[in-house]
C-alpha cells in the first residue's frame, strides 16, 4: 500500500495537438513560398508603364535590377558594374545566348541605364530587355 507522503507516478504523455499546429504553421510558409506570395530576395523597384509591353518567351535569362543610391543586382545579388559582365558569364550555360531583363526603378536617372546597356554591350550580350507594366 502507498503512504499519503509518497509522491504520485504519473506516465509521461505525448501532447500531439501542438506538434499539428506547428507542423500545420510550416506547410502554410512552404506553400506561400512556392507559390511566390511572400516576396523573394531583392530590390522593390516601381517599373516604369508601356502601352505596348510584352510577355518574354520561357528562355534563359538573367535579371539585373538598377535601383536608387548607384544600387545593382543580378538575380538578386549586389553587383558592382565592372564585375557585371563577370558575373553574367557565370550563370551563361555554354553555347546558349543568355537573354537579359534590366528591372530599372521610373526614379534612376537614364545615364545609369545606358551606362549598365554599354557594359552589357561592350561585354557581348546583346540580349537585352527593359522591364516595363502594361498601362
Amino acid at each position: 500500500m502507498r503512504s499519503w507522503d509518497e509522491p504520485k507516478k504519473r506516465k509521461a504523455r505525448v501532447e500531439i495537438i501542438p506538434m499539428i499546429d506547428v507542423m500545420m504553421f510550416l506547410l502554410v510558409f512552404f506553400v506561400l513560398i512556392s507559390l511566390n506570395v511572400i516576396p523573394a530576395l531583392g530590390l522593390k523597384t516601381q517599373l516604369p508603364s508601356s502601352s505596348t509591353a510584352q510577355d518574354l518567351k520561357p528562355q534563359s535569362k538573367a535579371v539585373i535590377t538598377i535601383a536608387q543610391g548607384d544600387v545593382l543586382q543580378v538575380d538578386g545579388e549586389n553587383t558592382p558594374l565592372d564585375k557585371l559582365v563577370a558575373r553574367l558569364e557565370t550563370l551563361r550555360k555554354e553555347g546558349e545566348k543568355l537573354n537579359l531583363v534590366i528591372n530599372n526603378d521610373r526614379g534612376v536617372e537614364v545615364q545609369r541605364l545606358v551606362d549598365v546597356m554599354d557594359t552589357l554591350k561592350k561585354g557581348g550580350f546583346d540580349s537585352i530587355s527593359i522591364a516595363t507594366r502594361k498601362q
